[in-house]
């Protein structure tokens, strides 16, 4: 058997292209069908599907006794080789239609890579993982691909002239699940180099320094030592100090993306002198609870997240909000509070977990801390609003309501700590919820 394919329409989520007779990409002329399985499987692999050399003979094998008729068998023999995770299913469907020769989709891929050229693209905006896929398989391609036989028209380019601030103004805009690898990498970067500042508290205690408070204590022992003459008032002023900062990470399935470009961030806030936190305190759930606060202190922030990942065996996987906050306010919350603490907790919300009451235990935190950030993802849409019942019951007990899914949206956290009564959505959220 070869590669070349009946032209059927792929199942639900490759959508409803057909394809035509099309010149495919620079890859061996009619090469055996077990080696393009193969080189099918590296492409998976590069656009971040785990898999193993055990997976593609299994995939051979499979394709060999179960056998195709159509282009939706062939599809689904190898779904159910290569794919072990649902999130896994987006990448796997790009990557198939573009692999087994879909003109209209390789039209589209190329202009994720070249984002000026005019005509696929402005019909449809990248989807989730779209350019991690084109990078995976087109990588080394030349995105100016020439035209087929059947082509009337000419592409039009334009010339990208814009600057590096541009670029770097559009890059703190885009969504983290639709950045490239490369694009990750260098927003990785630029959340390196944010700061999360936090203004002082000011305690009762006074510090005997030059200030406007008069220090009669200071002044007395002084003439004491001196006879009994006052002959210089000494000042003073209050005391400071500063909060304890707590991260709780949510880093199930729907939040991986997110969730490691904020644990960027925070690695960079725990390492950074002169912000002014006390203490950098981070924890992760999905299934469970995980302190990650040692691993965080680590000066190379890909070392710290390897170490983090090693210690969260729930990453990627399922969600029990409820349970991991229930648990973090029976174990930890008293030990990592103190006074002015602040909590930032990043999650979608979507939680079917029972075993506790939700909204019994986001009052709880929000009782013991001085403020509780919510930041969400699913704020990027802009017809997003609290209708799931997770949502529902932890929107009243938090401070503030946030988005974060981009570099900009992490930046405006410096203005949810300077300014406590920004509530960001919150307000708009609960008039949604009357």
């Amino acid at each position: 058997m070869t590669a070349n394919l009946p032209s059927k329409n792929i199942p639900q989520g490759s959508g409803d292209v057909k394809s035509p007779a099309y010149a495919p990409l620079a890859l061996p002329d009619d090469p055996k069908l077990a080696g393009n399985i193969t080189h099918f499987a590296r492409a998976l692999r590069k656009a971040g599907i785990k898999l193993g050399p055990g997976r593609v003979i299994d995939a051979i094998n499979a394709v060999q006794a179960v056998g195709f008729t159509q282009r939706a068998d062939f599809y689904w023999t190898l779904h159910a080789c290569f794919v072990s995770r649902p999130e896994d299913s987006t990448v796997f469907a790009q990557l198939f239609r573009l692999y087994w020769r879909d003109p209209q989709y390789l039209d589209h891929m190329m202009s994720l890579l070249t984002p000026m050229v005019r005509g696929v693209q402005e019909d449809r905006a990248a989807e989730a993982a779209e350019k991690r896929a084109a990078e995976a398989l087109l990588d080394g391609q030349d995105p100016d691909r020439p035209d087929t036989p059947d082509r009337e028209d000419e592409i039009e380019i334009d010339i990208d002239a814009s600057n590096s601030a541009s670029a770097e103004k559009r890059l703190r805009q885009l969504d983290f699940e639709q950045m490239s690898t490369a694009e990750m990498a260098a927003a990785t970067k630029m959340l390196a180099q944010l700061r999360l500042p936090v203004p002082p508290i000011m305690t009762r205690r006074r510090q005997s320094l030059p200030g406007p408070l008069a220090d009669w204590q200071q002044t007395m022992r002084r003439a004491a030592r001196q006879g009994g003459e006052i002959t210089k008032l000494a000042t003073a002023r209050k005391g400071q100090r500063y909060p304890n900062l707590v991260v709780l990470c949510d880093i199930s399935g729907s939040m991986s993306s997110y969730s490691r470009a904020v644990l960027h961030f925070v690695h960079a806030v725990a390492n950074r002198e002169g912000q002014g936190w006390a203490q950098v305190h981070a924890f992760t759930f999905g299934t469970s609870l995980t302190n990650i606060t040692r691993h965080m202190r680590r000066r190379d922030v890909d070392a710290a997240l390897a170490a983090a990942g090693a210690k969260a065996q729930d990453w990627e996987g399922g969600t029990k909000i409820s349970t991991c906050l229930h648990d973090f306010n029976r174990d930890w919350a008293r030990r990592v509070a103190g006074q002015g603490a602040v909590v930032l907790l990043i999650t979608d919300g979507l939680d079917r977990d029972t075993t506790h009451d939700l909204g019994r235990e986001m009052e709880r935190l929000n009782l013991t801390f001085a403020q509780v950030i919510w930041l969400n993802p699913l704020l990027r849409w802009d017809g997003f609003a609290p209708l799931a019942r997770g949502i529902a019951q932890m929107l009243p007990h938090c401070t503030s309501f946030r988005a974060a899914h981009n570099v900009a949206s992490l930046a405006d956290l410096a203005l949810a700590l300077t300014r406590p009564d920004d509530q960001g959505e919150k307000r708009r959220m609960l008039a949604a919820l009357r």
